[in-house]
């Protein structure tokens, strides 16, 4: 068996083109030999307590684990499938600074339920993630946490909890 990437792919986004340029966001989507056979991967995240994540690092560190959770659930999601387009500074701000608009922290916490539900896909598991609970529950009582990090825990154990940055196989 290979144990190097098999294959480096260009991945650009559905995103029209302007004539006489290249595109910014071409990234290289990441092939590895699995048993034999060249497929995708990307790379696993960290499976968290979910009630430290929700309740007792934030009030430790009063508030800053929140953002350093939010910033590394994003990153860990543009990690594990490439195709996933997200900046995770950008999603951070969005919860922060956002609120001067009122309506990014809104959109930044349902587009980070699609992406843990764009996850799930990738992961050959049924997309579970709906990002209107999150939302709702980022309404009620900030408790959207529990319920994403629940969501990505679960994709962590489909993968038997990989250490954090290896390679996992990717299913579609």
């Amino acid at each position: 068996m290979q144990q190097q990437q098999c294959l480096l792919l260009p991945h650009l986004p559905n995103r029209p083109s302007l004539p006489n340029r290249t595109p910014r966001a071409a990234r290289l989507v990441v092939m590895d030999w699995v048993h034999g056979r060249c497929v995708m991967s990307g790379r696993a995240g960290r499976t968290r307590n979910i009630f430290l994540v929700w309740l007792i690092w934030p009030l430790i560190t009063l508030g800053i684990y929140h953002l350093v959770w939010y910033y590394k659930v994003n990153r860990e999601a543009r990690d594990f499938d490439q195709r996933i387009e997200v900046n995770p500074v950008v999603a951070l701000l969005a919860i922060t600074v956002g609120w001067l608009v009122i309506v990014p922290p809104f959109v930044s916490v349902y587009n980070t339920g699609l992406r843990i539900a764009r996850m799930q896909q990738s992961a050959g598991m049924e997309r579970n993630c709906n990002p209107w609970i999150g939302l709702i529950l980022f309404i009620v009582a900030a408790l959207y946490p529990l319920y994403y990090q629940h969501e990505l825990n679960q994709i962590w154990a489909h993968y038997q909890t990989p250490e954090e940055g290896e390679q996992v196989p990717l299913a579609a």
